[in-house]
């Protein structure tokens, strides 16, 4: 049996990654503004430009290319913040094992480092969309949360995490460190997630190399910041 022609543009099977790529950008914008229930599956077809029967041809269906979006968002940010991640989890075993302990200066430095890949993240164009996607997710978790967390959410947090611990010089399981870890997450992510509030009270209009350059400094202040109660004035 002949396979449906998946692209409205180019019938050739060899386009097809290029079809699949176009119907991810366009879930995830799209279930990003109205949600997985409001979105239909001809919304999606429309806004990549691909016959209807193409969602099913390359994901199965609505579900398939929801959770297919959430997988591409959970890459995304890992390769964004790979790098860094990875250089601080190496730096971190080698302390844990036979390598010198990192200084409380080494060890906030590592803190800003990761804070300012997050900063640069956020304040990308490509993390708008995902944002939004994101968001329906944190309100009501499904397993798209499910995987982003895991994928991509949880190795940054635990990184950050075990940097917060070494700082306070606490169980980096705790619950206050958890907790002042998401803080720290939260006072980049505000950017984004809040971002009308953001233009309202900043002025800015967007994130142009003067306003990365702030957000960056911020990074850089909230990993400054991270002291133990008895260090505080």
């Amino acid at each position: 049996m002949k396979k449906p022609s998946p692209s409205l543009r180019d019938n050739r099977p060899e386009r097809g990654d290029a079809t699949r790529d176009r119907l991810l950008a366009a879930a995830i914008d799209v279930f990003g503004r109205n949600g997985f229930d409001a979105t239909t599956t001809r919304a999606l077809a429309h806004a990549a430009e691909v016959n209807l029967q193409a969602i099913g041809y390359y994901f199965g269906g609505k579900e398939g290319l929801y959770l297919a979006a959430a997988d591409h968002i959970a890459k995304s940010v890992a390769t964004h913040i790979g790098a860094v991640r990875e250089n601080l989890e190496a730096r971190l075993a080698a302390a844990d094992g036979f390598g010198p302990r990192p200084s409380e200066a080494e060890t906030r430095a590592m803190l800003a480092d990761i804070l300012a890949a997050m900063a640069r993240l956020f304040t990308s164009r490509e993390s708008e969309a995902w944002v939004r996607f994101m968001v329906h997710e944190q309100m009501a978790p499904t397993e798209a949360f499910d995987r982003v967390y895991t994928n991509a959410m949880r190795p940054i947090l635990e990184v950050l995490g075990r940097l917060v611990a070494r700082l306070l010089d606490e169980d980096p399981m705790s619950e206050h460190v958890r907790l002042r870890t998401l803080s720290l997450v939260g006072g980049l992510l505000i950017l984004r997630v809040a971002q009308g509030a953001v233009e309202a009270h900043l002025g800015w209009k967007n994130f142009g190399a003067r306003e990365i350059d702030a957000v960056q400094a911020l990074a850089r202040e909230l990993a400054a910041g991270v002291v133990r109660q008895e260090e505080k004035p």
